[in-house]
């Protein structure tokens, strides 16, 4: 016998009968096909094979992104840094640097560490076997290929926007004219947003919902300021991250829709 909850009362002309109450649908994976739209007419680039069409929108995507994070750069080392607000980008970094404290040093090196190249590889192969053995392709995709996008755009930005990095003892030693965008801060958003994305797009609970995205906006600040506290960014150049980071993910979200609204 059903739940009283699932059962609903129809008032007819010859009585009352009771029948079952519609179920709410499951919310849908962001990364799953979606009627119409811009995923939908890409989905029919490929004569439906889902596999060419998701990468054909990556790699199209890419290109864009890469091509959007080279110019913001140009504009950034170009223009706005040779101006007041460049004076005001260093002097964030100045006023990091004269407040260090050894504890708060430890705490930019596990800020670091948790959006390093050594981290996040092993997060996104973790969550990827995890989906495969599931059998959830998209998912496995999704996490694989969001990194490697953020990634790509990124080396690709350094190789043409050449930017000095904070005039200030620095921790690390990377090279020192990379400071645009900051990488971490893209990769933290591409790996740690993206799983907040998902998991927000198949829970309707309110509470699930707010917990999640304010422990990935929580995570990508914490990177965001150490990276800077290190003397390895400008604020400017962890807003460069940002826009990559995001923009990452809005392409393989469509990548992803796109590649289903192939394969129906």
């Amino acid at each position: 016998m059903g739940n009283v909850s699932d059962i609903a009362t129809v008032k007819t002309h010859s009585g009352v009968r009771f029948q079952p109450r519609p179920k709410e649908e499951q919310p849908a994976a962001v990364i799953g096909p979606h009627e119409g739209g811009l995923s939908g007419r890409l989905g029919a680039l490929a004569d439906g094979h889902p596999v060419v069409t998701f990468f054909l929108v990556m790699f199209g995507g890419l290109a864009v992104i890469a091509a959007l994070s080279i110019v913001l750069g140009l504009l950034v080392t170009q223009v706005v840094e040779t101006g007041r607000i460049g004076a005001a980008d260093e002097r964030v970094n100045v006023w990091l640097a004269a407040h260090r404290t050894p504890t708060r040093t430890d705490a930019s090196l596990i800020g670091s560490i948790v959006a390093g190249g050594v981290v996040l590889p092993i997060v996104v192969g973790v969550l990827a076997l995890v989906a495969a053995l599931f059998r959830k392709w998209a998912l496995v995709a999704f996490f694989v290929f969001t990194l490697a996008v953020e990634s790509a755009t990124y080396r690709a930005t350094t190789l043409v926007v050449h930017s000095h990095r904070p005039r200030v003892h620095r921790l690390e030693g990377l090279p020192v004219n990379a400071s645009y965008p900051s990488g971490h801060t893209a990769a933290a958003i591409a790996v740690y947003g993206g799983l907040a994305l998902l998991i927000t797009s198949r829970f309707r609970d309110r509470t699930v919902r707010v917990v999640t995205w304010l422990l990935a906006v929580g995570m990508v600040a914490f990177v965001a300021t150490s990276r800077m506290y290190r003397g390895m960014h400008h604020p400017l150049d962890v807003a460069g991250g940002v826009v990559v980071g995001i923009a990452a993910l809005c392409v393989l979200v469509l990548a992803c829709r796109s590649a289903g609204a192939a394969a129906e």
